[in-house]
């Protein structure tokens, strides 16, 4: 190895350090551009390898609410903007609808007057939809139900299209109402439905009904015309559109109306029952009948 030289002269004192092999700078060189080599055939692999993958930005489309300016802000928890599972609202995605149910009982004009409201552009009544067991078994199987029903996720011959503005149903209070009421008027609560309770003011026709009710339920009488039991009000169907907020239109329904006479006419034994009820309480409800 080189010594360290020393040069003295009068002005200066000069180290010299020892002189570096050369060898070794060429292979300091030759392995950073080996390594840097490497390094860019890399890249340039990866640009032409068929199974690069691109890489894109993770965009996302938030849909806008719907502007429901116009609606008052107590009527606000009863207007929905379903989005169905099943098919697309498209245009009408941002109009209002209300939900509904008919609540009454066999016998007392709900068929007459659910189809008047079908008879509604832009309603759609989907019947007793819990007349199957297994879909009022529970609280749970219950909204499960109304959740297909009130998303507009529910087709029956009663479906209309993706511009309704008014969705619900029929139900009858022995299909589960009395069993489950209490989570069936949280749930109504909660959705904000709109409910329409369909019973006979006479309580004397409500009961004769109920009995014509069981004895259809026992011997089912065939024939091929469909008829109600009650008499038509337009005054009440222009509340009703008005309840749920509904543009207003003639309705009309093809029912054949029955049994709107006297009930002396209708009932055998109605000398007993006149007999029965005269000088009581109840009897006003041997007089009280249709007005028309």
């Amino acid at each position: 190895m080189t010594e360290y030289l020393c040069f003295f002269n009068k002005d200066a004192f000069v180290i010299k350090g020892p002189k570096k092999s050369p060898l070794l700078l060429r292979l300091v060189v030759v392995a950073f551009a080996m390594v840097c080599g490497i390094y860019i055939c890399s890249i340039c692999i990866k640009q032409i390898s068929p199974h690069t993958t691109a890489k894109f930005l993770n965009i996302r489309i938030f849909d806008q609410p719907c502007n429901s300016s116009n609606v008052e802000e107590w009527e606000k928890p009863y207007v929905h903007y379903p989005k169905p599972e099943t098919f697309s609202r498209e245009e009408c995605a941002c109009n209002p609808v209300r939900f509904f149910a008919i609540f009454s009982m066999q016998r007392s004009g709900s068929g007459w007057f659910e189809t008047l409201l079908n008879s509604h552009v832009n309603v759609s009544s989907n019947g007793e939809i819990f007349g199957k067991r297994e879909r009022r078994a529970s609280v749970s199987a219950i909204t499960q139900t109304l959740d297909r029903v009130y998303n507009l996720d529910w087709f029956s011959s009663a479906s209309k299209n993706e511009c309704n503005a008014a969705v619900g149903f029929k139900w009858m209070l022995n299909q589960g109402v009395m069993e489950h009421h209490e989570g069936i008027a949280e749930y109504f609560k909660q959705k904000g439905v709109h409910a329409i309770f369909l019973f006979r003011r006479n309580l004397l026709r409500r009961m004769i009904s109920v009995l014509a009710n069981s004895y259809d339920k026992r011997n089912k009488p065939l024939n091929g015309t469909h008829k109600s039991h009650v008499h038509s009000s337009i005054e009440k169907l222009k509340e009703v559109q008005d309840f749920l907020r509904l543009p207003y239109r003639e309705l009309t329904s093809r029912q054949v109306k029955i049994h709107s006479g006297h009930l002396s006419k209708q009932v055998q034994n109605w000398d007993e029952i006149h007999k029965v009820l005269k000088g009581t309480q109840y009897e006003s409800f041997l007089h009280l009948d249709y007005q028309r």
